[in-house]
């Protein structure tokens, strides 16, 4: 997970001495261009100076989402248009180009099932594909690679292939060969297609070497891919229809309003730290008024003021998070708490969580979930430091519902540890798990960095026996790792390594991938020690009602 900067409010400011900097457009008189009302409402769409990471002046597109009067002068929220919403904020008069403000077109008011005007329209982020809202349907999925396991009848044809055929797809390892270039061929959509059983062999290949379709990180892949597009958040399924009501955490965007579209809380106090919140989260509304909202990092309680705080830490006896120590090594350790038995803790955590969590809702009813909260140990008690939750009971393999590192500890090692021990859990458990989509886009950047390096570790350490090429297939990385299969063809696929070389399938690995992997396993230094893990799977199917 990586830290969002946050833009510089009063950024229109210019350094003395600073030449040659590109000036946005000037700003016009605030009487300039209003609407016929005589004022700037909601809705309206107009550039507004921010400051970006660059510590340069930008003038991005932006849309006023509420207008506010405070002792006489006005303030505007504003969303940046295809910027994320953590990056939302207010803003003064003086940051808005009223030359090219546009005003929001009239709709007619779409009449719902309730005879009730309809909500309003999201903005553009949101907008869903057409061809996502064929109801009870989900999206073809172009694939490049397919593997035959529990697939529809219908997915199982593959152009060019029998089904029922057995397909290979390979890869080895030969270090002493890294200077050798060979030949690769792309592989066709129309080319046979590998099981998942079939051995692949790992070629070394030289930096210099032609490379199939250069996979640039960021950028949607054109090329055909199992499961999902490397951007893409839906499950393999498809996007569904329609979200699911028990167990999910998923988000269902359709329903966003005004109100929870803006960040209503300014700032949190947690133990030693104070964060500034991305996104909306539902506390009481007399709390959205405070300049400062207090949390009892152990209990994770909240109070108005910094009395009521020290007030209640009198009285609650907690230095650590409530349930079991299931793991410790060092200052780290992980709790299991269960989300019916510790139904107090488990929402304040909840709500804590919806402040940096934008594609999740949340549910009081915490039932149906398991908590694991990392903390940090010093002579005060153990401190947060982030958390993933899990359904008790899965139908889809899922083994993370959310996950979070909060922002100080960000870009420190931690969202690849709790990742690390989600997949650690699924492995005492003697499962393959998968994360809940959607992810967000700091948690997608974790898991597929994750993933990359979790499987290049596996086939950089593979040896070949008898002078032949070392033999691996998709169902063993799965069951070595209980990584999903579809979560690592899409992950060897992002890496283009899979290439198709004289009738068989390769998994080729370039120096550039190897010095690059080699050089990220070094800065890691953070690692789960299966050794300190203890940890009892429970069979919730036979427990009732948990």
């Amino acid at each position: 997970m990586a830290e969002v900067v946050s833009p510089v409010p009063g950024a229109g400011r210019r350094e003395p001495g600073e030449v040659g900097r590109a000036r946005g457009p000037t700003v016009a008189d605030p009487g300039a261009a209003l609407s016929p009302q005589g004022e700037i409402i909601e809705g309206c769409r107009l550039p507004v100076l921010r400051r970006n990471q660059d510590n340069e002046d930008e003038w991005p597109l932006a849309e006023i989402l509420s207008v506010k009067d405070i002792s006489g002068r006005k303030l505007f929220y504003v969303h940046y248009i295809d910027f994320n919403k953590r990056l939302d904020e207010w803003v003064t008069h003086e940051r808005l180009d009223l030359k090219k403000i546009q005003f929001p077109k009239k709709e007619a008011k779409t009449p719902t099932k309730n005879g009730l005007p309809g909500s309003r329209p999201g903005s553009p982020e949101r907008e869903v594909p057409a061809s996502a809202q064929a109801s009870g349907k989900t999206l073809p999925i172009p694939v490049q690679i397919t593997l035959r396991f529990n697939l529809p009848k219908e997915r199982e044809a593959i152009p060019g292939g029998e089904p029922d055929q057995p397909l290979s797809s390979s890869s080895c390892l030969q270090p002493n060969h890294r200077s050798t270039k060979r030949k690769v061929e792309v592989v066709s959509p129309a080319t046979p297609v590998p099981s998942e059983t079939a051995p692949a062999s790992v070629f070394p290949q030289n930096g210099s070497a032609r490379r199939a379709v250069a996979a640039q990180p960021g950028r949607k892949r054109k090329s055909n891919c199992l499961g999902t597009d490397e951007d893409s958040q839906d499950s393999s399924d498809g996007i569904p229809s329609a979200p699911r009501m028990t167990g999910s955490l998923v988000s269902d965007r359709s329903h966003d309003d005004i109100v929870t579209r803006m960040k209503n809380i300014e700032c949190i106090e947690l133990g030693r730290h104070r964060l500034k919140p991305w996104y909306f989260s539902p506390y009481p509304q007399e709390l959205t008024t405070l300049p400062v909202l207090y949390l009892c990092e152990f209990c994770l309680k909240y109070g108005r003021s910094l009395k009521c705080l020290q007030r209640h830490l009198t009285k609650c006896d907690l230095r650590h998070p409530p349930g079991n120590e299931i793991y410790r090594k060092g200052t780290i350790s992980f709790f299991e708490i269960d989300g019916r038995k510790n139904k107090s803790y488990s929402q304040n955590l909840c709500l804590l969580a919806k402040c940096f969590l934008d594609h999740k809702t949340l549910y009081y009813d915490t039932d149906p979930f398991l908590f694991y909260v990392m903390t940090e140990y010093d002579c005060k008690g153990f401190h947060i430091v982030g958390y993933f939750s899990k359904e008790k009971e899965s139908t889809e393999d899922y083994n993370v519902a959310c996950i979070l590192t909060l922002p100080p500890y960000q870009r420190r090692g931690y969202g690849k540890l709790l990742i690390e021990f989600s997949y650690e859990l699924s492995k005492v458990e003697g499962k393959t798990g998968t994360p809940e989509k959607p992810l967000s886009d700091l948690g997608l950047l974790s898991y597929r960095s994750y993933w990359s390096q979790t499987i290049l570790e596996i086939l950089m350490g593979l040896k070949s026996e008898s002078g032949e090429r070392p033999q691996i297939t998709i169902n063993e990385i799965s069951e070595i790792t209980s990584i999903k299969k579809e979560d690592v063809i899409s992950t060897l696929q992002y890496l283009n390594l899979i290439n198709y070389y004289k009738g068989q399938y390769i998994l080729t690995l370039s120096e550039d991938i190897v010095d690059g992997h080699e050089r990220a396993m070094l800065k890691r230094l953070l690692r789960i020690d299966s050794k300190c893990l203890h940890f009892t799977p429970k069979d919730w199917s036979k427990r009732g009602k948990w």
